[in-house]
């Protein structure tokens, strides 16, 4: 594995912001990272990019050890943290050159590196302002082409599309998809549409402790088993909500409006037992479907008990 957490634990006084998880992420997989704010998220990717010190537990990065201490480590890892720190009286090239030089990059090959992941982030037309005369959204590209200037093998992005507009965040979902072909990505965000259109697999961390980890359609699977699978009918004009709660199978019924209902069953797939039951009523059905749990319910369902 490319990053392998064990039993990592970060204490804070009498808080303990990290409670003994263990996950892993490997080369070619972008792994999403969630959690609630507050969860530790970012104290974990803070930790394993060797910026703050584990109270126990250990991390490896491509076989090596992580420590604040560890220089191979770093520069193995491409880190854009939350608040994205910059020098703002800085020009973006400027600001690149210095982060590529805090990496060791020799003068010729940062120059053409440069180049490469200016026009990598869409930062052509920006590359001669100041940091601090950069929108929010541009501030971001070029924090993200600080994380990816050296060609780290591991990326570790804390919500990188924040203050992006939404072609923006077309553009940096695609690049980030790119980058996860041939590198490890471990990409937090709160947006779960993202999630779904980027990641690979999900971790899923609430009160410092692991909730989830798996891939996306696993997750909502256990849903499904947990509360029930989800049909949703709607009837051509106002119908009783006694002649669904009646057909064998239906655990609940949860009415929408006067036509349109959510069915609950424990058994998979009951939509022909459903049809039949209501054909026999001479009912108009204009919709019958099985509805997924979104990733959005999974993260709700699993994070609001200890928040």
């Amino acid at each position: 594995m490319s990053v392998e957490i064990k039993n990592l634990v970060k204490i804070y006084g009498e808080q303990k912001a990290v409670d003994n998880i263990s996950f892993s992420a490997k080369k070619g997989e972008i792994l999403g990272f969630l959690g609630p704010n507050g969860a530790g998220k970012s104290t974990t990717m803070k930790i394993t990019t060797g910026y703050l010190p584990q109270t126990s537990g250990s991390i490896s990065v491509c076989g090596f050890d992580v420590d604040v201490n560890n220089k191979v480590t770093k520069r193995l890892i491409g880190y854009l943290p939350e608040n994205n720190p910059l020098y703002i009286d800085m020009y973006v090239r400027e600001y690149l050159e210095f982060c590529g030089k805090a990496f060791g990059m020799k003068s010729d090959f940062l120059s053409t590196r440069i180049n490469e992941t200016i026009e990598l982030t869409g930062l052509t037309l920006e590359r001669k302002k100041k940091t601090g005369q950069l929108s929010k959204g541009y501030k971001q590209r070029v924090g993200l082409a600080a994380a990816m200037l050296h060609n780290p093998e591991i990326l570790i992005l804390d919500e990188p599309t924040t203050g992006l507009d939404p072609n923006q965040v077309v553009e940096i979902r695609n690049l980030i998809k790119q980058l996860g072909k041939e590198k490890t990505v471990i990409f937090s965000t709160h947006i779960m549409q993202e999630v779904q259109q980027v990641c690979d697999r999900v971790v899923i961390i609430n009160g410092g402790k692991i909730v989830a980890n798996d891939i996306i359609s696993n997750i909502a699977s256990s849903m499904e088993i947990k509360k029930g699978f989800r049909i949703s009918v709607e009837f051509e004009t106002e119908t009783a909500i006694s002649v669904l709660q009646n057909i064998d199978g239906i655990e609940k019924v949860e009415a929408i409006s006067a036509s349109k209902f959510i069915l609950y069953s424990t058994q998979k797939d009951i939509r022909s037992a459903i049809f039949k039951a209501i054909s026999a009523q001479n009912l108009n059905l204009i919709e019958l479907k099985l509805e997924e749990y979104s990733l959005e319910e999974v993260f709700q369902s699993l994070t609001t008990k200890n928040t």
